[in-house]
């Protein structure tokens, strides 16, 4: 970095507006296979924290092709560059006092440890979203199994790239048994134990 380039310290800090929030934020990074459900289950959850008052902002894997990461294609090289300006976005948001939900397949380790390690213990909460890849294959949302199978997509993770479960995630949930809603409750149940979120002081809807 070049030595002329100073972080500036602001005086609205995390923790300010943490209290502000009536929250803490976190990374909430939900891996997994593709058509494992991890979009889906991260905005199902959004809406069920943003009834109760709290702030959140889903980072999806297609969704930031379009813009921050559209330069990008998805050699392992370009993947690695994808979850890393993934990991410095998600850190950013939680600095702003947002509870960062970010889906995305990310199917290296090494990539997640480095997204984890640029934030504080405990801020950095991995969702392994799991689901067999039986299954996946018979959702197959956007036909890409299908094609990857054909040989019409080189590189498809779980296909003819690896995908590295993750060895110790905070929390794994498993779409092959369990529904959304389920899903969702499970990780509110994991955020309430850890005081994220107290939703009896977020719940805003006798204000509005």
């Amino acid at each position: 970095m070049d030595k002329n380039v100073v972080w500036h310290q602001p005086t609205v800090t995390r923790d300010r507006r943490a209290k502000n929030n009536g929250h803490k934020s976190v990374i909430l990074w939900f891996t997994g296979l593709s058509g494992a459900g991890k979009s889906t289950i991260a905005h199902a959850l959004e809406e069920s924290l943003h009834k109760v008052g709290a702030n959140t902002y889903v980072l999806d894997g297609d969704n930031v092709r379009h813009g921050l990461c559209g330069d990008l294609g998805f050699s392992d090289t370009d993947r690695n560059e994808n979850i890393r300006r993934v990991g410095e976005v998600s850190k950013l948001f939680i600095d702003a006092g947002v509870i960062a939900l970010s889906a995305f397949i990310s199917p290296f380790r090494a990539d997640r440890q480095r997204s984890r390690d640029l934030v504080d213990e405990g801020d950095f909460i991995e969702i392994h979203v799991k689901c067999p890849l039986e299954v996946c294959e018979t959702r197959d949302p956007k036909g890409l199994y299908k094609k990857a199978r054909a040989g019409l997509i080189k590189g498809y993770t779980g296909i003819s790239s690896p995908y590295e479960e993750p060895e110790k995630p905070e929390i794994v949930i498993d779409t092959s048994e369990k529904n959304i809603d389920q899903c969702v409750e499970i990780i509110i149940e994991y955020l309430t134990r850890k005081q994220i979120i107290v939703p009896a002081t977020l719940d805003r809807s006798a204000s509005c």
